[in-house]
């Protein structure tokens, strides 16, 4: 199997609870509570591990929360590295409302970046890419780091004849077309603001994902379309994958989920419509958790043999 590596430059501590009902002005008695230490990369490498997988974290924390940050996320993850910054590692609070079933996430203000601590995290990514391995970067950007950060990161996969794999949105996304990536995994919404187009037909989304893989941004496109499962293009035409029926109870790390799966398969040399099926399945997983908790692999293996019923 391939090798992976994960990138998280913007990681959160991941709080979660609940509460009967959410009302202003008043002190709300929460109760449940949990800590994950969250983060595009870092939760994708969680789940390639929970799958039976293996991927190398790379994580920039710092300050107090940090410190939390890394005890939870090296008592879980073999394989983390940890990226040292000034700041302070954000947090972000996710709150179950019981009454209703209704979901509320906030999510605090990151640490701001100097330009000697990005550049440093390019050279240490620099040092841990090998030929063939797969390089997943995926979240938002902290303040200070540039927008072409994920595009600088491609550029050097390419050197070392790595995969990159992108899970961003904005100027980020664009940024990292423009380094003809591996593959990337936007939703309707990222995809929409990319093009300027609502994309509401099949035939919009496909169009758009045709021209992308034609005009060389991406190998692979993986448009992950929430209960409408998800629209997959490469050189070899484009297909979809309808999402399984499952009773959601948290929408936390579901796309998170579905590129863990995805890389986890083609690090493992299977096949893109293979990948595609077992991607879908851990998305859909994943809204069977609770709270920040990531997919549990009996409900991926489950779901997975179901859509290939």
């Amino acid at each position: 199997m391939a090798s992976i590596l994960t990138l998280t430059m913007n990681p959160a501590l991941d709080v979660s609870t609940s509460v009967d009902k959410v009302v202003s002005k008043h002190k709300l008695r929460c109760s449940g509570i949990r800590f994950d230490p969250g983060g595009g990369g870092v939760n994708v490498a969680r789940v390639i591990q929970r799958l039976g997988g293996k991927a190398t974290a790379l994580y920039a924390v710092g300050g107090p929360l940090g410190e939390v940050y890394q005890g939870l996320l090296e008592a879980e993850l073999d394989g983390a590295t940890r990226i040292a910054i000034e700041g302070n590692t954000r947090q972000s609070l996710n709150v179950s409302e019981n009454s209703t079933g209704e979901e509320y996430r906030f999510v605090l203000e990151g640490p701001e970046w100097r330009e000697k601590e990005w550049r440093g995290a390019l050279d240490l990514i620099e040092e841990r890419l090998s030929a063939g391995a797969y390089v997943v970067v995926s979240g938002s950007l902290p303040q200070g780091v540039p927008d072409d950060f994920p595009g600088r990161v491609a550029r050097l996969a390419k050197q070392a004849e790595a995969r990159c794999v992108v899970d961003a949105s904005g100027a980020a996304l664009e940024a990292s077309l423009e380094e003809s990536v591996f593959l990337i995994k936007p939703n309707r919404r990222e995809l929409s603001d990319l093009t300027g187009s609502d994309l509401d037909t099949r035939e919009e989304q496909e169009a758009v994902l045709r021209k992308i893989v034609e005009d060389g941004g991406s190998e692979v496109v993986a448009l992950s379309l929430g209960g409408d499962g998800a629209l997959f293009a490469s050189a070899d035409g484009v297909f979809d994958i309808g999402a399984p029926e499952v009773e959601a109870r948290s929408a936390v790390g579901a796309g998170d989920s579905f590129v863990a799966a995805l890389v986890l398969r083609l690090a493992d040399g299977k096949p893109l419509e293979d990948a595609a099926r077992y991607a879908v399945a851990a998305g859909a997983a994943a809204l069977l958790s609770e709270g920040t908790e990531m997919c549990r692999a009996e409900d991926v293996e489950r779901l997975y043999e179901e859509l290939q019923s």
